[in-house]
């Protein structure tokens, strides 16, 4: 199969409503990235030193060598930078993603994040990129930081988030089982499901643009001002789409080294008071989150167009476009993925195929019609979408006189134009079907194919519509 793998197309326009605790309009969730002490040195059996995220902007590996400006950066997150920011949160529900490697060397920073209930979720073994990890060795990785983290914490990870992650760190934390959440994307505003074999694994997206990140990147936060600025605007904005019904998640994402430094904490402290200023928001853990969203949500079982086989494919959709299943045969081969799961993708694959057939071809589909009202529907031979699309407008109860009408104007138009006369009967009336014939008798052949061939679409559209929602 020709499957394109990525989701582009999530919940789309129409997302669930959360139900969060207390009607709330918004969940606000902060993540505290404790990684002093797991960065890239020589002194963890790494090749090089650090070179991410620090307050040296562009910063390079120093292969074989320690880098003391680097580890000393680092080091003021975990001895200066957590415990002023200890201070502001510790009565907040927060979730920490714990190097393994980091939390090992911070027995005094692990009891105080324990004190104030904070969740403690894996942020992996080391801080280290992973995008070159040969699979086994990353599975290896993930099974030592769970065991890690259970020896120094007490208790094993529910949440698991890498950051510097490979292509295959999603799967291979899910396929652990061990994990309530995985929150190694950046791509929605609410937690989903995915599906990793047989495991129904839930994702709570994570932030790259509200995350004190852009501190130490170009073209980032210069002051505290646009932090503060940022954050505040993003609340608003999911504020009040929550107030107006779709309520969403917002995270927000900090470091020690980062916002621990004290002419940046001021802005969080401001969004935290602008925050609460509000009524109705829900402060979270991401496994609180997780929890509440596995109860309120849970995975529903569906086929997926873009999996089925072949022979299950175009026997569900061989009838969409009537007696043409051929279409369904070609769609199945184009480049299917989780945007064809739905109406619309679906019907945008068979449309794909329908416009772009030979002229013969489409002909024939516009002939596999039946006509409106005409012997087959009186012989009751139509099929049974047909059958039912006819009788929403009444076609199938007509009078003598309307029935002679239909009969006349289905020879005249069939006598002009070749194929029957095609209309989505149920965006219509039996009068403005009517009034639709005669109008389209006045068309010149090339007009009518075309707008035939759009009705032959709108009808499929219908069908569809009532397979999938």
């Amino acid at each position: 199969m020709n499957r394109y793998p990525r989701d582009m197309i999530g919940y789309g326009a129409t997302p669930p409503d959360p139900k969060w605790p207390g009607d709330a309009r918004i969940a606000v969730q902060i993540v505290l990235n404790y990684e002093e002490g797991g960065e890239n040195n020589i002194l963890h059996g790494d090749a090089a030193s650090e070179a991410f995220l620090s307050e040296i902007v562009g910063a390079a590996q120093w292969p074989g060598q320690r880098h003391w400006n680097m580890e000393s950066i680092y080091e003021y997150g975990a001895r200066a930078g957590f415990w002023r920011l200890h201070r502001l949160l510790g009565d907040l529900p927060i979730t920490v993603y714990g190097v393994a490697t980091a939390l090992a060397r911070a027995p005094e920073q692990v009891a105080a994040m324990q004190a104030s209930g904070w969740e403690i979720a894996s942020h992996g073994l080391k801080w280290i990129e992973h995008k070159d990890m040969p699979e086994a060795d990353e599975r290896a990785a993930i099974a030592e930081a769970i065991r890690l983290h259970t020896e120094v914490t007490g208790e094993a990870p529910r949440g698991w988030y890498e950051g510097r992650t490979s292509i295959n760190t999603v799967r291979l934390a899910s396929e652990t089982g061990q994990f309530d959440y995985v929150a190694d994307t950046y791509d929605d505003d609410l937690p989903y499901w995915t599906k990793v074999g047989e495991r129904d694994q839930l994702i709570v997206p994570y932030t790259l643009d509200c995350n004190d990140m852009r501190f130490a990147t170009p073209q980032g936060f210069n002051s505290g001002d646009q932090f503060f600025a940022y954050l505040r605007d993003t609340f608003d904005t999911l504020y009040e789409e929550g107030e107006a019904g779709q309520p969403k998640m917002m995270s927000i994402g900090l470091h020690c080294r980062l916002v621990g430094r004290p002419g940046r904490i001021r802005a969080l402290a401001r969004f935290l008071e602008h925050a609460k200023s509000h009524s109705k928001v829900w402060f979270a853990t991401r496994l609180q989150i997780a929890e509440h969203w596995a109860a309120t949500h849970p995975p529903v079982e569906q086929d997926r167009p873009h999996q089925m086989d072949k022979d299950q494919f175009v026997a569900t959709y061989g009838g969409v476009f009537e007696h043409s299943s051929w279409m369904a045969e070609r769609a199945w081969g184009l480049e299917l993925g989780p945007a064809h799961d739905s109406a619309t993708g679906v019907h945008n694959a068979l449309a794909r195929v329908f416009r772009s057939a030979s002229d013969e071809e489409r002909l024939g589909v516009l002939k596999a019609h039946p006509d409106l009202a005409g012997k087959l529907a009186a012989a009751k031979r139509l099929t049974a979408e047909s059958t039912a699309e006819q009788a929403s407008a009444g076609l199938d109860a007509l009078t003598d006189e309307e029935r002679a009408a239909f009969t006349e104007m289905n020879d005249a138009y069939i006598a002009k134009y070749g194929f029957p006369f095609i209309i989505a009967v149920r965006d219509n009336t039996k009068a403005s079907i009517m009034a639709a014939f005669r109008e389209r008798l006045d068309n010149t052949p090339t007009e009518e194919l075309a707008t035939a061939c759009k009705q032959v679409e709108r009808i499929a559209e219908i069908r569809l519509r009532d397979m999938l929602r």
